[in-house]
């Protein structure tokens, strides 16, 4: 399966648009201390609610540290009938070097 994946500038346009759902799928310490801007953490615990619970024609951005483990999740929102998922290359390493991020 090819996951589509976007730049940070992409994923950018996306949440200044306000039509995607940003999710981050890294350690609760690292999603405490530092996310994107009204990014939900998924993890193991809410997964099957944020499956069950979210439009999934609503576009998707996955990310994690650096845009590997984020390309797994991404295939697993597809497999579970999400139509418009992609996961951010360079994940938030690379866009807390360029854009604005937000800690809890």
């Amino acid at each position: 399966m090819e996951i589509p994946q976007i730049e940070i500038h992409q994923a950018k346009e996306r949440l200044d648009q306000e039509n995607a759902v940003f999710v981050d799928i890294r350690d609760p310490g690292s999603y405490q201390a530092a996310h994107i801007p009204g990014a939900l953490h998924l993890h193991d615990g809410n997964v099957q609610e944020f499956v069950q619970n979210t439009d999934k024609q609503k576009p998707v951005v996955v990310y994690c540290y650096h845009g590997n483990s984020s390309l797994g999740a991404a295939a697993y929102l597809i497999e579970n009938g999400f139509k418009n998922v992609a996961s951010m290359s360079g994940g938030f390493e690379a866009w807390r070097q360029v854009y604005a991020h937000e800690a809890e």
